[in-house]
């Protein structure tokens, strides 16, 4: 359901921001402004309030109702990215870092599919992908005024959590009944809790892989490359969706394949499901955030990844086996996107402007005798729950990471498991209860022994980093003893650094007196009554964000967008260059650049071509733009978001973010930022002479489904 008229109403601070565009590009603006802009909360627009007069303002086009649903109907949401179809036989174009890794799901005996790519030669070839699936949304209803009036009844938090999911079952239950009872139907809270949203999606559940370029291309210019610009990857995969009946799902909304591209200075959608950004935090919360919060998982990661390195650089058949490289290119992600953060909360003229903008909030709160009434004091009492959550800071630290299958030592996940176990049996739990805690200790998979004694010894050092030498648990742990020797002392000694030993420990009631559960012992309470403080100190905070969610809102309705929430938005921008590392940042790259790289860094580099690369294939148009720029508001969960012109023609997949734009978590700054596509035209040039996927390249130019390569070749289409 579309609200009669949105309220939204651009600002004239947006238009001047909007004019002052073409100066960046010409590299006239480039520092930091501490004075807020209109622009700095971004620009994820919501389809339920899609910002119609600003975008024909802006870009002189008249935004229809039909424009946003065609849009709408045309993208889908994918597990963790986004994506959208691009024929009306349910052709679906994503990242291929989006489905790398479920690649190994429809790999069969002698394949090695992310070495060497993928494509189905026939539409019989394509392959179903295991559990996953493909939402597009029907239907989208504000539903704030039923939420909030049942919250408003509550008297006590926990009274308006009650009242909040209450109201989120019975929308659920009228949105089936009118939609179907076949629907997904999602009750999103919007300015963290401030405004609701309902979204109607129908999922599909039979995704196949068409095509998928190899790993080193997808990925051309690994961790080095990531969140970096100039880029030149290729990254790019080809899904469909198929019906009930095992058919190729017939749409009738989808983008149209461009041929012309763009060029500077056009304007450009961007389309996807952004993941959780806050950019509407108070400043106690970002202070946290950059001095407890984000350096304790920027130092947890960096460490976990190097012992990962380590050992696949010295075990790379064993790694392999194990999926490490998926694994570390996680990581290396994370990293760098948390590092990026910590960049951003440490410059202070971003933390000067964000302090600024709560100035202004709370002077236009204080000037409505009604909303100073209601919502005063809101950002005061949130500052005193970040003091608390400060205390905790050193059990945070020690803690991060601890209960990852991959990132964390398995024997200590089992010590806490055993823990717990030997607690429950002495305290009377019998039965299946116990059962289930049992269970639990030899549920956890071993990991090799180097790697386990590394990832051990890691959490032996965050003890005596953040707990401090004279902590019980350090003492425990370390027994004096050096971190790397006290990991090898007590894997040497304990039950529990296999799974097939932990099993026996516990059949023979050895596990009271084994190291490392006596260290999981001293341990566990701490853990739980810091997961128990944090987690109360978070409620509170919810609670008091929703508060100010609602007076956010009633000051500047749907000119400040609400923080991402994986839910569909629309974002807009336009192709610029931009100045950085003392030169300007050309629009988009050339498949030049590739070979150049690889050249210039060598076969055994992160630059390296894959074989079918070299030398060129015949045909293949070096000049063609391969990946370029523009100042689009997108984020993590974007990837695979097509990028759309104003005549709805899909000219990009956007894949990526450069380093200065890695600040949108908490602020949005066009002049710096840029997020990274790859242009539909290389993936056309690429389809056409390097994969020589002909049926493809038919249908995604013409529309016709091609059901083999060998008809494609005939020029014979259905």
């Amino acid at each position: 359901m579309r609200p009669a008229r949105p309220p939204f109403a651009a600002p004239a601070a947006l238009g001047a921001a909007l004019l002052l565009l073409p100066a960046l590009a010409a590299g006239q603006v480039a520092a930091i402004d501490t004075i807020p802009g209109a622009l700095d909360f971004g620009k994820m627009w919501t389809f339920e309030y899609p910002p119609a007069d600003y975008i024909t303002e802006t870009y002189g086009f008249e935004a229809t109702p039909e424009w946003f649903d065609r849009i709408r109907l045309s993208v889908l949401r994918v597990p963790g990215c986004s994506a959208s179809f691009v024929s009306p036989h349910g052709l679906v174009a994503t990242n291929h870092h989006c489905i790398r890794g479920r690649i190994p799901s429809v790999q069969r005996p002698g394949e090695s599919i992310l070495d060497d790519g993928f494509y189905a030669a026939s539409l019989d070839e394509e392959r179903r992908i295991p559990g996953y699936f493909a939402d597009r949304l029907l239907a989208v209803e504000d539903v704030s005024d039923e939420v909030l009036a049942e919250v408003d009844r509550a008297t006590t938090d926990g009274a308006r959590r009650e009242a909040r999911a209450r109201s989120a079952r019975r929308i659920e239950e009228r949105l089936r009944e009118r939609h179907g009872t076949d629907v997904t139907v999602q009750i999103v809270p919007l300015y963290h809790g401030g405004r609701y949203s309902a979204y109607v999606f129908r999922r599909f559940t039979d995704v196949r892989l068409v095509a998928a370029a190899e790993l080193q291309m997808g990925f051309f210019g690994g961790d080095p490359d990531n969140f970096t610009y100039p880029r030149y990857a290729l990254d790019f995969a080809f899904l469909r969706v198929y019906d009930d009946q095992g058919l190729p799902f017939r749409t009738d909304h989808w983008l149209t394949w461009s041929v012309a591209g763009v060029e500077e200075g056009d304007a450009v959608f961007v389309v996807g499901n952004p993941g959780p950004t806050n950019r509407l935090l108070t400043m106690a919360q970002l202070e946290l955030s950059r001095d407890v919060i984000t350096p304790a998982m920027v130092r947890a990661l960096a460490d976990r990844l190097e012992a990962m390195r380590a050992f696949y650089r010295a075990n790379h058949a064993v790694g392999e086996a194990m999926d490490l490289r998926n694994v570390m290119f996680s990581l290396s992600n994370s990293l760098k996107a948390y590092s990026g953060r910590l960049d951003a909360l440490r410059t202070a003229e971003i933390m000067a402007r964000k302090r600024n903008a709560e100035r202004r909030f709370l002077r236009a709160l204080a000037a409505d005798p009604r909303l100073a009434t209601r919502y005063g004091g809101a950002v005061d009492r949130v500052a005193a729950l970040q003091a608390d959550r400060r205390a905790l800071a050193p059990m945070y630290g020690a803690s991060r990471l601890l209960g990852s299958p991959t990132a964390s030592s398995a024997t200590l996940r089992r010590g806490l498991a055993a823990a717990a176990y030997l607690r429950a049996r002495e305290a009377g739990v019998s039965g299946d209860s116990l059962a289930v805690l049992r269970r639990r200790i030899t549920d956890v998979e071993d990991l090799p022994r180097v790697l386990e004694e590394s990832l051990l010894a890691l959490r032996l050092a965050d003890f005596e980093r953040y707990l401090g030498e004279a902590h019980p648990v350090t003492r425990r742990g370390l027994d004096g003893r050096t971190p790397p020797t006290a990991a090898g002392a007590l894997l040497a000694t304990s039950a529990l650094a296999t799974r097939a030993a932990a099993a026996r420990a516990a059949e023979e009631g050895r596990l009271a007196s084994d190291p490392v559960v006596v260290l999981a012992r001293e341990l566990l309470p701490l853990v739980e009554e810091f997961n128990r403080r944090w987690g109360a100190l978070s409620d509170a905070e919810s609670e008091l964000a929703a508060d100010l969610g609602r007076a956010r809102f009633e000051v500047y309705g749907m000119t400040v967008p609400p923080d991402a929430t994986s839910s569909p938005r629309i974002t807009d921008g336009r192709v610029l260059p931009y100045e950085y590392n003392g030169t300007v940042a050309p629009v988009y790259t050339t498949f030049y650049g590739v070979y150049d790289h690889h050249h210039s860094y060598g076969p055994d580099s992160d630059w390296a071509l894959p074989p079918r690369w070299l030398p060129p294939p015949q045909g293949l148009d070096l000049a063609t733009p391969l990946n370029f720029i523009s100042t689009a508001d997108t984020y993590g969960g974007n990837s695979g978001s097509p990028a759309i012109t104003p005549g709805v023609e899909m000219v990009g997949l956007n894949f990526d973010r450069n380093i200065e734009g890695l600040s949108r978590d908490f602020i949005y700054l066009p002049e710096r930022g840029r997020n990274i596509m790859v242009d539909v035209r290389a993936i056309t040039e690429a389809l056409d002479d390097v994969y020589d996927a002909d049926r493809l390249v038919e249908e995604l130019l013409t529309g016709k489904l091609v059901r083999t390569e060998a008809e494609a070749d005939e020029g014979v289409r259905e």
